[in-house]
């Protein structure tokens, strides 16, 4: 089964331009949905999809950077790009104060168009496959003891077994078999994949 593409949503209320995007975008192996109505695209956009989003700023009914705006208040996370043939300086800040990837002006180039958009889905892969990593330590984590928490807790201040052994008043095999389940429970390797995988859950846990 071939792994799905990448989805392009365009929102341009302009037939003969979203006609030509549509194709262009279409040349490096993209899907492209394309919307004449930012209304319509709002309702019927799925947001767990992989992509970005192409964005006219001037369109009747709600501008790209209104569309922008809604995005983010809704959580959205793919990357946005907004395309304008009138652009301003204050116009420009806004979209990135909004939270755009790439602000454009039209008529746009064909290159840099296809080096924004291919950029932004980049960017959204590496976005969603943290995320996903965060989820599953996040999960990981949850399968830890109390008292295993404990012991990475120490690991990750760098502590040795025979010093962990001490601060917990445990014998340092018991603390190694610990260790041996921390590793198991967490599905990692090396102390480097220890600590960078699950630093930032202790310090959290530490916190509470």
């Amino acid at each position: 089964m071939h792994a799905v593409s990448p989805l392009i949503h365009l929102v341009d209320d302009d037939d003969a331009v979203r006609a030509a995007l549509s194709l262009l975008i279409g040349t490096v192996g993209l899907r492209v949905a394309p919307w004449a109505d930012p209304l319509q695209f709002l309702e019927r956009f799925d947001r767990d999809a992989v992509g970005a989003v192409v964005l006219d700023v001037r369109m009747p009914g709600m501008s790209g950077l209104a569309v922008l705006e809604q995005l983010r208040r809704e959580g959205a996370d793919q990357p946005v790009i907004l395309l304008t043939a009138h652009g301003t300086v204050d116009m420009c800040r806004r979209a990135f104060k909004g939270g755009a990837a790439e602000f454009l002006e039209k008529p746009v180039d064909d290159e840099h168009l296809l080096d924004a958009v291919q950029a932004a889905v980049r960017s959204h892969v590496r976005s969603r496959q943290r995320d996903a990593a965060g989820r599953e330590a996040h999960e990981r984590y949850a399968l830890l003891s109390p008292r295993e928490r404990e012991v990475l807790a120490l690991v990750v201040a760098g502590l040795s077994s025979k010093e962990i052994a001490r601060a917990l008043a445990l014998s340092p095999r018991t603390v190694e078999t610990h260790r041996l389940h921390l590793s198991a429970k967490l599905q990692v390797q090396t102390l480097a994949q220890l600590i960078r995988g699950y630093a930032s859950l202790v310090d959290a846990d530490g916190a509470a």
